[in-house]
């Protein structure tokens, strides 16, 4: 995985969870607290999140086979979809059924001094987690918003550990204020409130990340930005006079594929248009490194069959020449 990819955050993450989930299964056995399980049993959600986040990325790093000749690029967003399900059923839905067990048959909780003092430890274990996501985050988001990075991002990884950090930080303080509740009115019934809530928020959680690993699963194109620098760069105005029509497609994180239609000249010979279509490929590379698979076709570009309008069947899902 490249650093792009947020093994560092990954990492920081994963010794987070894995020092809390003790703590909290502790704090459990002392006090009961319903949403001290939940919230340990999140924290195992989480570790076993992290650990596919850095599987996935180590298998994504294997070579192109006859078999997979675009390589394993999208074994990242298999795991990424893989910890959005982990985390709805394991996290999200162990939660839920735990806090409406404890509203059924509510009970005091015993030394309530161990899941505070826990839950203290944890939102500053979880807070340096976050941290370092936020920050190896800020080097990739730019001017975008953080709804924008979380929904554009083409690397999985820190978006997944974003969500879950924040994710945790909020059941951190929803299992404060249910075990806080529980002690000063000395019904239980509150820890169990509290735990719902950490189910709802963790569901919720589980719901976005899904939804958007889903479209990295389904194939994304390139951004904006970096179709019209491909654009650019693929006309030279001597030998390519424009771009008739373009696909990209994310093949991993950090490999596109491209494949164009260019407008060559017309009286051009096949040497000239091979010399012209290896030169394109080699400017496109440049101003988008990550554009590793590129196919161009030549084609001379006709007036009439811009008026004529897009062909759908020649381009699916887009328009044809132009």
């Amino acid at each position: 995985m490249s650093a792009s990819g947020g093994t560092k955050a990954i990492v920081a993450a994963l010794g987070a969870n894995l020092a809390i989930a003790v703590a909290k299964f502790v704090a459990f056995a002392f006090s009961g607290s319903s949403s001290m399980l939940a919230e340990g049993v999140h924290s195992v959600a989480d570790s076993g999140n992290q650990a596919l986040l850095l599987l996935g990325g180590k298998k994504a790093q294997r070579a192109a086979s006859e078999e997979h000749p675009f390589g394993y690029g999208r074994e990242r967003y298999i795991y990424g979809f893989l910890v959005s399900i982990v985390l709805f059923t394991i996290g999200g839905v162990f939660a839920l059924y735990e806090g409406y067990e404890k509203i059924r048959e509510p009970h005091a909780l015993d030394n309530w001094y161990w899941p505070v003092g826990v839950l203290v430890f944890a939102v500053i274990a979880e807070g340096f987690s976050f941290r370092t996501a936020v920050k190896e985050s800020n080097e990739l988001r730019g001017k975008q918003s953080w709804g924008q990075f979380v929904r554009t991002a083409k690397a999985p990884e820190l978006p997944v550990v974003l969500l879950e950090d924040f994710g945790a930080l909020v059941g951190l303080v929803l299992a404060l204020g249910g075990v806080g509740l529980s002690v000063l009115t000395g019904d239980g019934v509150w820890d169990g409130i509290g735990t719902l809530c950490i189910g709802a928020l963790l569901v919720l959680i589980a719901l976005v990340l899904a939804s958007e690993t889903k479209s990295l699963l389904l194939g994304e194109a390139a951004g904006p930005e970096q179709v019209a620098k491909i654009r650019a760069a693929a006309v030279d105005g001597e030998t390519v006079t424009r771009v008739i029509h373009m696909r990209t497609l994310h093949l991993g994180p950090e490999e596109l594929l491209v494949a164009a239609k260019i407008a060559v000249q017309h009286d051009d010979t096949a040497t000239e248009v091979a010399d012209a279509i290896d030169a394109a490929e080699a400017r496109i590379r440049e101003a988008v490194p990550i554009a590793r698979v590129i196919y161009l076709e030549p084609d001379i570009y006709r007036e009439e069959a811009v008026a004529a309008g897009a062909d759908p069947a020649a381009t699916p899902g887009g328009p044809g020449p132009r």
